[in-house]
């Protein structure tokens, strides 16, 4: 079965030409042309992953992300802006968005980037790693659960992949740029504060148990502490 991609564009040429090439790669595309209908067919039809226009008549995407967010917190969401103000990528990014690209953009760039989330969604390489220890929690990768003997909380992919490399190297220094380089595919200001984000919503989802500790560590990068 081919996976679903669900494609937000006002721009009719442009959302064409895109959604075209995106089924030449064998992807099941769903094309709106606004936030309102899109998010009708979100609630009624299950997605893979979403890529959606900012800038849109009647609910632009962050709206629509957000939305989206409170139906399901797993699904990758990628922003297309025209835009190049700082705040509106990292509101984007605050939002829950996976990741962005500025218009114009590169077909093969967005391609690459749906490969790269979908891949992580589906495609788990060690078995050891779908099931890892930390404090009193266990996180269910493959589920996106993180659970403890009285609490089940489910993540997002992003929040999953990022709690897997810091528990795998528990106590160790993770550098920003490996972090950005391995999880987000690149080194970038903006992602950079989309990771900070992402390590403040684990503090709190960690914050039951007082032995551990998410330490940042100045222009350097960050250390999951597990006190004995």
């Amino acid at each position: 079965m081919s996976q679903k991609i669900l494609y937000v564009e006002d721009d009719p040429t442009l959302g064409f030409v895109t959604a075209d090439t995106l089924s030449e790669e064998g992807y099941e595309v769903v094309l709106e042309k606004d936030g309102v209908a899109a998010f009708k067919r979100f609630k009624k039809e299950s997605f893979d992953i979403c890529i959606l226009d900012v800038m849109m008549p009647e609910m632009d995407g962050f709206e629509l992300a957000e939305k989206i967010r409170k139906l399901n917190s797993q699904v990758p969401i990628i922003f297309l802006t025209a835009k190049s103000l700082k705040e509106d990528k990292l509101e984007g990014l605050t939002i829950g968005a996976d990741d962005y690209i500025t218009k114009p953009f590169s077909i093969e760039e967005l391609i690459l980037k749906v490969q790269i989330f979908l891949k992580r969604k589906y495609v788990h390489s060690d078995e050891n790693e779908l099931n890892l220890e930390i404090g009193h929690f266990n996180l269910d990768y493959a589920n996106l659960t993180l659970r403890s003997a009285d609490s089940e909380q489910v993540m997002t992919q992003k929040e999953a992949d990022l709690l897997k490399e810091l528990i795998k190297n528990k106590n160790n220094i993770l550098k920003r740029e490996e972090i950005l380089e391995r999880l987000w595919g690149k080194n970038d200001y903006f992602l950079g504060r989309s990771m900070d984000v992402f390590i403040s919503r684990l503090r709190k989802h960690l914050k039951s148990d007082i032995r551990l500790k998410i330490e940042n560590v100045h222009s350097v990068g960050f250390r999951l502490i597990e006190e004995i």
